[in-house]
């Protein structure tokens, strides 16, 4: 296939945001102080993880490995949870799925490019599911930020 070296260093790419995202969105769900918000997270951090090891099964198939260093500094700029902020951990979320719908972009844009039609189905697939993350996120945002705002109130009362 042509340019494949390059296709397999945006799957490690891809495969070290996700491991990473799943991560993050771990953390984020068991801060959360809100059970809506905690259960959409816990969900997304699940649905990064199968897209993770669907990245690096595409990356075997073609005979390489997945970047341990790559997996490294993603974890290094990975998200540090914020206790009780589960408005923030949404607004981190659907930063977080928008980088991933263009992440994705390149990497079928590139594959494309390249001739590679499981790489491109891969990358349009993943897109999709961070479509769903960054609709659902985006959806709880508001309601998240009424009842953080109406808590703190509340708070501030007692």
């Amino acid at each position: 296939m042509h340019g494949q070296e390059t296709i397999v260093r945006y799957l490690q790419d891809a495969e070290a945001a996700e491991r990473s995202f799943e991560d993050a969105l771990a953390s984020l769900s068991k801060t959360s102080d809100q059970p809506v918000v905690q259960s959409a997270l816990t969900t997304m951090s699940q649905k990064a993880g199968t897209q993770h090891q669907r990245l690096e099964a595409r990356i075997q198939a073609l005979s390489a490995t997945r970047s341990t260093a790559k997996s490294a500094l993603a974890h290094l700029l990975g998200l540090a949870p914020m206790p009780g902020e589960s408005t923030q951990g949404l607004m981190i979320t659907v930063a977080g799925a928008a980088a991933g719908l263009a992440m994705y972009e390149a990497l079928a844009s590139a594959a494309t490019a390249a001739g590679d039609a499981t790489t491109d189905q891969l990358a349009r697939q993943l897109q999709d599911e961070e479509r769903e993350d960054y609709i659902q996120a985006a959806a709880l945002v508001r309601q998240s930020a009424i009842d953080s705002f109406e808590q703190a109130m509340r708070e501030k009362t007692n």
